[in-house]
């Protein structure tokens, strides 16, 4: 909060966390945070849908079919070796068949 404010030259008090100002509640917090004329905004969306997990995808299939057993000989090699998988991986990708259904795990 402190950051974005200082950021955008905002000197005004932001009050107490659970009393008063922007800090007053979680709703007051967020609108603050989400504001599009800060210059940093924050966008708030559920874990499930982030580019993220696509991401740890496809370093987890990196991982599994390059690195995990690789023999390297120099830090070049390694770089040739994920290059090479790179360029295959582009050439022969499907899309993710996405399967969450956005029910919580039960116990």
């Amino acid at each position: 909060m402190r950051l974005v404010a200082e950021r955008d030259g905002l000197t005004d008090d932001l009050g107490v966390k659970g009393t008063s100002g922007v800090l007053q509640s979680l709703a007051s917090r967020t609108a603050f945070l989400s504001d599009p004329t800060h210059h940093i905004q924050f966008v708030y969306v559920p874990k499930h849908t982030s580019w993220l997990n696509q991401v740890e995808i496809w370093l987890g299939i990196l991982v599994r079919r390059v690195i995990k057993r690789g023999s390297f000989t120099s830090t070049d090699d390694l770089r040739a070796k994920i290059l090479a998988f790179i360029d295959y991986f582009n050439r022969t990708a499907k899309p993710f068949r996405w399967t969450y259904t956005g029910r919580p795990l039960m116990a």
